[in-house]
């Protein structure tokens, strides 16, 4: 009987999370001993939730289907107005709704 987890599973998951930590941790250091952020630097900080964002939603846009893409021009377009939580709400209804009519 083939075991639940195999060693080498579980050592790749451990060092994902050291490495996860360490990165963490390193990166709060670093900028806590700064006695001033650069310009650049802060900038670049600035802009690491648009980058993970895209990096969330790009494979979606490209893979998911045209109900998919639909939803995301709906979401991009109501986002322009309203507020993350309606956007969501909106999107999750806009999505289902288009799944049920396209099939």
């Amino acid at each position: 009987m083939d075991t639940l987890f195999h060693m080498q599973t579980l050592l790749i998951i451990a060092a994902g999370a050291i490495a996860t930590y360490l990165t963490r941790v390193g990166g709060y250091v670093f900028i806590t001993r700064m006695k001033r952020i650069p310009p650049r630097a802060e900038a670049a900080l600035n802009a690491v939730p648009a980058a993970v964002l895209t990096t969330l939603v790009a494979p979606a846009a490209v893979t998911g289907g045209l109900d998919v893409s639909l939803t995301m021009a709906v979401a991009l377009l109501v986002g322009l107005r309203l507020s993350l939580l309606p956007v969501l709400a909106i999107g999750w209804v806009v999505v289902m709704v288009l799944r049920q009519v396209i099939g």
